[in-house]
This record gives C-alpha cells, sequence and structure tokens, in this order.
C-alpha cells in the first residue's frame, strides 16, 4: 500500500540552524506545486503563521488536549502534506508523546509517510542526538538537512548520507527571505528583477532537493513493502 501523503517533522536540538526555514521552504514547495500542505508551529516564537497566515497555525503538545488535538490532524489520512516546525524546547516532548503514541507505525498504516528533516549541525550535541534518532527511529524516515548559509556543512554526518541540501544565499539577498515573503504569493513579483532572478535560481535548487525527496521518500515505501510484501 503506496504512500497517499507525508508528515515532515522539521528539527533540531540546537536554535538559530534554519529550522524554520527549512519548513517555509517545504511548504512553499507544496503550494508552489498546488499540492495540498499544511504547517504547524511548536515555537514560542510562531512565525511560520506570519509567512503563511492561510496555511500555518501555531501548535502545543503542553497538555494532553493540545496533543490529541494536533496528533489526530497529523494523522488526518486526508491526503494533505503536513509539516511540524519542532525546536529545541520541543523536541523531547515531541518526540516522547511520538514514542508513546505509536505515531510512527500508526502514520504508516493509514499511508502517510513520517519524514523527519533534521538540520544538521557540526557540533557533537546534534551528532549525538542524530545518531540515536536514527537508531531508535522505529518506522520513521529519517533525512539529514545540511544548510549551507551556516556554514561548511557538518563533516561528521555518514559519508554518502543522503542529505537534502539547502545551498547557500548572497548576504545581500537574505533579507528578502526573512521578511513575511513567499515564492507561492504574489509579492515575488514586487522584488527588483535581478534579485528576483537570483531567488528564483535559489529555490530551483530547493526545489530540486525536494522532488529528489520525494523520490527517496518512494523508495523506501516500495523497499519496505518488498520485505513485509503482506
Amino acid at each position: 500500500m503506496s504512500f497517499r501523503s507525508a508528515i515532515y517533522l522539521v528539527m533540531s536540538p540546537r536554535p538559530q540552524v534554519g529550522r524554520t526555514l527549512v519548513a517555509r521552504l517545504l511548504l512553499d514547495f507544496f503550494l508552489f506545486n498546488a499540492r495540498a500542505a499544511e504547517a504547524f508551529d511548536l515555537n514560542d516564537e510562531g512565525d511560520l503563521p506570519l509567512f503563511f497566515p492561510a496555511h500555518a497555525e501555531r501548535a502545543s503538545i503542553a497538555g494532553i488536549k493540545d496533543q490529541m488535538a494536533l496528533f489526530d490532524r497529523l494523522i488526518a489520512g486526508d491526503g494533505v502534506n503536513r509539516i511540524v516546525d519542532v525546536g529545541p524546547l520541543a523536541l523531547r516532548p515531541f518526540l516522547e508523546v511520538m514514542r508513546d503514541t505509536g505515531f510512527a507505525l500508526e502514520a504508516r498504516e493509514r499511508r502517510i509517510a513520517p519524514v523527519v528533516l533534521f538540520v544538521a549541525s557540526d557540533d557533537a550535541t546534534s551528532r549525538a542526538f542524530y545518531d540515536r534518532l536514527v537508531r531508535e527511529a522505529a518506522g520513521l524516515i529519517v533525512v539529514p538537512v545540511i544548510n549551507e548559509m551556516i556554514g561548511a556543512p557538518p563533516q561528521r554526518y555518514p559519508a554518502g548520507t543522503a542529505a537534502v541540501r539547502l545551498p547557500a544565499l548572497a548576504p545581500g539577498l537574505r533579507p528578502y527571505i526573512t521578511a513575511p515573503f513567499t515564492f507561492s504569493g504574489p509579492r515575488i513579483s514586487t522584488v527588483p528583477m535581478t534579485v528576483g532572478l537570483e531567488l528564483q535560481r535559489w529555490m530551483r535548487r530547493i526545489f530540486v532537493e525536494f522532488r529528489e525527496l520525494d523520490l527517496r521518500i518512494l523508495l523506501a515505501d516500495l523497499q519496505q513493502r518488498l520485505r513485509n510484501p503482506a
């Protein structure tokens, strides 16, 4: 039984690594390609709804009712792709709820691919957390994200690991992606032409990365079904 949609859990134990930017770009990718998607922001800052007021909302896992409301949405099985921005403060509680509820396996039963996009950084804490996640992530598809805008790609992740790469962007263009702005919205036509062309080149590279991620998810699903044909 093939996947109908996916849940993308964008996470990192470190702040300031571009985690929310990755969530934004992924949501933009789906909307640009006219694919149903929505996002949830578990962070105190709650930035995602500023960029996508019609497609993103703040969420909480502070109480049982909040947890049930969020996880029921995530596994709705309605064909909508869902993205969750999980920052450092929410990370461990979120993973505990996932483990206690058997979230990954239930998602798979509903034909939803449970994907972790782990935004990597070159430090021991992130590396140890990634190793543990891969080791204990029953049913999850774990993919590292290398954000080249925060420096050289981390060297301590396994050679040959299939990663999503966020290419570096010229410093002069960064203000255009930090203000409330989306590439699927009408404001892309209001930026200067040279800026718009550079941003579009950058976005095309990122969208290629996300399309390849789609293919890897399909391949992982096929491999799983071949191992368990029943």
